[in-house]
This record gives structure tokens, sequence and C-alpha cells, in this order.
């Protein structure tokens, strides 16, 4: 097994989903011959310029992310635009965790992705 690489990545003018989607292919390690879905191969990535990441059309304002506590009747919504002013790292991870295959790896994977 190959030992992991570290990744360094420039965000600046990038789309979201399109950053995302290299991020995914990195941190689950597709790019190597010996991949397999359930072995854990992947690389860790640092992502630089988080800040200045692009996104089409209005997504921003329209896009909302949902919470919900496990009690009735309490879930709330934020607009993406408040969670990318308060934690822009928070919708990269969000972006890249929706792309990831939801088993026992995700976990383990995401942590591997660190934004400055």
């Amino acid at each position: 097994m190959e030992a992991r690489q570290t990744h360094i990545i420039d965000a600046a003018d990038k789309p979201l989903g399109r950053l995302a989607t290299e991020l995914v292919i990195l941190l689950r390690g597709k790019q190597k011959q010996e991949f397999a879905p359930n072995k854990d191969c992947g690389d860790f990535v640092v992502v630089k310029n988080i800040k200045k990441v692009f996104f089409s059309g209005d997504k921003l304002n329209q896009k909302k992310y949902f919470i919900h506590s496990g009690y009735i009747g309490n879930d709330r919504e934020q607009a993406m635009s408040e969670v990318f002013t308060k934690n822009p790292g928070e919708v990269l991870k969000r972006a890249v965790s929706g792309m990831m295959p939801k088993n026992k790896l995700r976990p383990i994977q995401i942590k591997r992705l660190k934004v400055q």
C-alpha cells in the first residue's frame, strides 16, 4: 500500500461542485491503482482560499440547509449565505460529504480534509 500524500488545492475562482468532486476523488483514493470501494487508501487534502470559491447562479441565497434535532416540530433551515459567512469551510465539507458514499468509511475520509 502506498503512503498517503498531501494535496494542496487552491479554491479561488473554482465552482463549488467541481471542486467538491475533485476532492472526493482524492479523499477516496480513486486515482490510485490499488483502489477498491471497501479500502481506505485516500490521501490528505488541504484547501486554500475557500472564501474565493465561485457559486453559479443565485445558490448563495436560494439553497437552504435543513437541520433537525429529532424532536417533533424542531426543524430549522439556514440559507447557504449565512453558513458561508460564518464558516466557509462548512459549505465545502457538506458538499463533499454529500458526494461520498454513505458508509462507515465516510467519517474517516472526511477527517482528512483540511480547510484553511
